[in-house]
């Protein structure tokens, strides 16, 4: 009896709208029309070449915006984490991005990379260099997104190696200090170890949050030049929105949700090998 209020509301919000979804995918429905008609999974054939392009897409976004803010993240974690003065303003100052909505994130970076008065390209003009339409180029549009999904995530990360590395035990590296091991040998041997855990789970955190990620795309390229940044979440919104195909879209949907699954089961898995060894 405890418990029904939160099982309750969790079959509405959750299990009601997956299992409406899953019903929709099998009919030829329109947002354009008030009657539909029973298609079987011939929803799920129209949307299956258009969904392994758009995973491919998917994955490649959701790799690079992962590693990215891991990259940047734990760099910033150990410079952090040293005896570096004004460190705590810097800390704080590096928290501004992750406070920042998404939204207000892509616009921002869009505005930095329009090539009619963004301040990547009035900076390659100052240099003397040629300007660079980013958003504007199927070979530069997935980088522009990336870099703006790694300045809007990369605190997070942060945080977290910091309060990670600052659970190491000074002995260590005291001690490979002393048994003559250099900047790099400490890192590798006595650092990346105790940091390597948690760091991974929350690089798997963020590869699945990436997966469905949605607002840094349609803001800044809207899947766009051509479909060289179209993910699976811009793709779902325009079959639902554009189109007005609610059927390829819940069918699409179906398909998302069976890929994220094997990558959520891939996080459980490896979450419940960490608790073991700890």
């Amino acid at each position: 009896m405890l418990a029904l209020p939160a099982v309750t509301l969790f079959l509405v919000v959750a299990i009601y709208p997956l299992v409406a979804s899953a019903w929709t995918s099998l009919f030829d429905q329109s947002l354009l029309r008030a009657e539909r008609s029973f298609v079987g999974l011939d929803n799920y054939a129209d949307v299956w070449p258009a969904f392994i392009s758009r995973l491919g897409t998917t994955l490649v976004y959701s790799v690079l915006a992962t590693l990215g803010p891991v990259l940047v993240g734990v760099s910033l974690a150990m410079l952090l984490n040293s005896r570096l003065r004004g460190r705590n303003l810097l800390r704080g100052l590096l928290m501004l991005p992750w406070l920042l909505p998404g939204v207000v994130v892509s616009f921002l970076w869009a505005w930095i990379f329009n090539d009619s008065y963004g301040v990547v390209d009035h900076m390659l003009d100052m240099a003397g260099l040629p300007q660079v339409n980013f958003l504007g180029r199927p070979s530069t549009a997935m980088l522009a997104v990336v870099v703006a999904k790694t300045w809007n995530a990369f605190p997070w990360v942060m945080v977290v190696a910091l309060a990670v590395l600052q659970t190491l035990p000074k002995e260590q590296i005291e001690a490979a200090s002393i048994d003559g091991a250099s900047r790099f040998g400490r890192f590798r041997y006595v650092v990346f170890p105790h940091i390597i855990g948690p760091v991974a789970l929350v690089s798997l955190l963020e590869f699945i949050y990436n997966f469905g990620s949605f607002d840094t795309i349609f803001v800044m390229t809207g899947g766009g030049p051509g479909t060289s940044t179209m993910t699976l979440a811009v793709s779902l919104y325009q079959y639902a929105f554009t189109s007005f195909e609610l059927g390829k879209a819940a069918a699409m949907g179906v398909l998302w949700l069976v890929a994220l699954s094997v990558i959520c089961a891939g996080y459980f898995l490896l979450n419940r090998k960490l608790e073991s060894r700890s």
